[in-house]
């Protein structure tokens, strides 16, 4: 994926750990790993970002649901370890049949028993759009998840632009506001990585609908205003949108000339 990234203008990229929507992992070759890390060295690969599958609910209701996130997650962690300093995102679930306290010690608690303090990788709660019993929609949520986790250096959130446009946050005609209101309820700190996705649905929707950079509800300017907000600079960026490599590399190159301060990541 590293000289995909390169071939299409990128400096990092994101990938999933396993299937997206199943279990199964590919084994670890050892010798790809160093060949990897030596052509990240070699062209500037930034911090990347793994996905963790679509299918896992550490807030179910459900103990067999939850012990599969589980060791879904301390698999991927303990993988994560070829490739240190890197960054694991995953979706925080939905709580199900329980209330949302509930589903978000559920959260925690996993979360507490997965971690350990020799890992290198630091783990992302990502923001989400409040699709039916989703935990992740408020920044206040996040916030108490992040304050019971016992390892606070390896802990932070992605930040899904459409996630929380869809959500009820309005960042194409708010963003400043949008953005003290992370910093007050949660810490800059702790905003690693920004998912980059236009919507298909109108503000407020809870849907969940990705489209691509300019085409969407949140326009092109909303964009070129994240990109260029003094204070996310230094923020990877990963786009999510719905495209093939020609596309991306669009998306990439019309984000690099928009950027006046340095190149983007």
């Amino acid at each position: 994926m590293g000289k995909e990234a390169i071939s299409i203008g990128a400096n990092t990229f994101q990938f999933f750990t396993r299937n997206p929507r199943g279990s199964k992992a590919k084994p670890i070759d050892e010798e790809d790993v160093r060949n990897y890390q030596e052509y990240a060295k070699a062209n500037g690969i930034h911090t990347i970002l793994a996905h963790a599958p679509y299918t896992l609910n550490p807030a179910s209701a459900d103990k067999k649901v939850r012990d599969f996130a589980y060791l879904t997650i301390a698999d991927d962690l303990k993988r994560m370890e070829y490739v240190p300093g890197n960054y694991y995102n995953f979706h925080p679930g939905s709580h199900t049949t329980q209330t949302r306290e509930a589903g978000m010690e559920n959260i925690i608690q996993l979360l507490n028993d997965v971690m350990y303090p020799e890992m290198r990788t630091t783990v992302l709660l990502e923001t989400m759009a409040g699709k039916g019993t989703e935990i992740g929609r408020t920044f206040e949520e996040l916030a108490a998840i992040i304050e019971k986790i016992q390892l606070k250096d390896r802990i932070g959130v992605c930040l899904d632009t459409c996630h929380i446009f869809d959500g009820g946050y309005d960042i194409k005609e708010h963003l400043e506001q949008v953005i003290e209101e992370f910093d007050q309820t949660i810490g800059l700190d702790k905003l690693k990585a920004l998912h980059l996705n236009d919507s298909k649905n109108p503000f407020s929707s809870h849907k969940d609908r990705h489209e691509k950079l300019g085409e969407g509800s949140l326009g092109s300017t909303t964009f070129v205003n994240i990109i260029n907000h003094p204070r996310l600079q230094g923020i990877p960026c990963y786009l999510e949108t719905p495209n093939e490599l020609a596309g991306y590399q669009k998306e990439i190159a019309f984000l690099r000339n928009e950027y006046r301060s340095a190149p983007v990541i």
